[in-house]
């Protein structure tokens, strides 16, 4: 999620050595190979293709800023991953779970070597997601930005050495989950021309050769590969074609959505534009007229996905729109803030009903947050759920 990278980048300063950070620009070409055990390719329990698994999911979470929390999985605010918030999650109507996750922060600086512990504890935790029958999507996050905000020639060799060396351990780790476990080779990648593109499709494709070369179950395994900045007018425009692959139709395209910025994150009016308090028809503000929105409404909702639509969706490549969401206002009071409320519950409701018209998967972003802009669901601490309403409309949007 974007909202946070300026915190991320003060705080990463704190928790990852700069060395370290600087150090994915040495020679990695000679980073050991964690590909020890290969398996021959094992079909049990994966089934199913892309668009089959998609076919299965309605509505996604998102277990934000928690384990791609950088300092560790408390650092932002978050209890401990319990199975009993994540039965809660089940139990409220979502059959699919993300998990962003951060791997380079417990890695090794010159060897890419991963904690043991932390993969036993990401394992257990999607041990957790299987057992209760979700859908899960792990990724690696943002991670302290060494290839997110590293696609460019000059760290070309470097992260895509880093990239196979963590995919081959997560992916060994991980094997042995059935079809239900998907993986995401990254999170929302900066790249804005045609160069950085074609960078960006080396990342993905050192992504889908490392987890297939592991074999056993990832030889089947969906994998699923971010447009750039996972923006949808970008990927229009920068897009070419998704990764070789050595498995027909396991791969699927990731997208977020937080249109307008203006009313999802941003946090203070600007010289450029104001913030959004309200949005969409029968919601603006009578009294509070400089906060109503003037552009990315309903109109601009269902031209971006059924751009997203033809793009992918018509072609049988399944998307995932792997967040969205918007913040809650609490600097707003009385009228202001219930007149709010009920434009965000809109929103929600809008957003995911149209995502699934145009066959994308909607998964909600949920920072944990209650108060101060948050958009917690639910109060993981004990654990139950937070914000009923929005939740309803979630529901409602995705027609269960």
């Amino acid at each position: 999620m974007k909202g946070y990278r300026a915190v991320l980048r003060s705080v990463v300063l704190t928790f990852v050595s700069a060395v370290a950070i600087a150090g994915v620009a040495h020679s990695e070409s000679a980073l050991p190979d964690y590909n020890r055990d290969p398996l021959p390719p094992d079909p049990s329990g994966m089934s199913r293709t892309a668009a089959e698994i998609a076919g299965a999911i309605t509505l996604g979470w998102n277990l934000g800023n928690t384990l791609e929390a950088i300092g560790g999985e408390t650092a932002w605010g978050n209890p401990v991953v319990t199975e009993e918030q994540i039965r809660l999650v089940r139990q409220s109507g979502f059959d699919g779970i993300r998990l962003p996750v951060s791997w380079h922060q417990y890695a090794n600086a010159t060897s890419a070597k991963i904690d043991p512990d932390w993969l036993d504890r990401v394992k257990e935790i999607v041990g957790y997601c299987i057992d209760n029958d979700l859908y899960v999507i792990l990724n690696i996050h943002w991670d302290g930005g060494w290839l997110e905000e590293r696609v460019d020639e000059a760290h070309r060799a470097s992260n895509i050495a880093r990239q196979r060396a963590y995919w081959q351990q997560i992916a060994t780790h991980l094997r042995e989950f059935d079809e239900r476990l998907m993986f995401a080779g990254a999170n929302e990648p900066n790249v804005d021309t045609k160069a950085q593109m074609k960078v960006l499709d080396a990342y993905h494709q050192a992504f889908v050769d490392a987890v297939r070369e592991t074999g056993g179950r990832n030889a089947y395994r969906v994998l699923i590969v971010q447009g750039p900045g996972t923006d949808i007018e970008k990927t229009a425009k920068l897009w070419k074609a998704m990764p070789t692959d050595t498995v027909a139709d396991r791969l699927m395209m990731e997208l977020h959505f937080y249109t307008p910025y203006n009313f999802t994150l941003m946090t203070e009016d600007a010289d450029w534009g104001n913030q959004f308090y309200y949005w969409g028809d029968g919601f603006h503000s009578a009294t509070d007229t400089a906060h109503n929105p003037t552009w990315g409404e309903e109109a601009a909702v269902e031209q971006l996905f059924a751009q997203v639509r033809t793009q992918f969706v018509d072609r049988g490549i399944p998307v995932l729109l792997g967040e969205f969401g918007a913040m809650r206002r609490s600097n707003l009071t009385g009228d202001a803030y219930r007149q709010h409320l009920a434009a965000r519950v809109y929103y929600l409701g809008f957003v995911a009903n149209r995502a699934r018209a145009h066959g994308l998967l909607p998964f909600y972003w949920d920072s944990g947050g209650l108060d101060n802009n948050g958009s917690g669901i639910f109060d993981r601490r004990k654990p139950a759920v937070y914000d009923t309403p929005a939740l309803k409309a979630l529901h409602v949007g995705v027609g269960k």
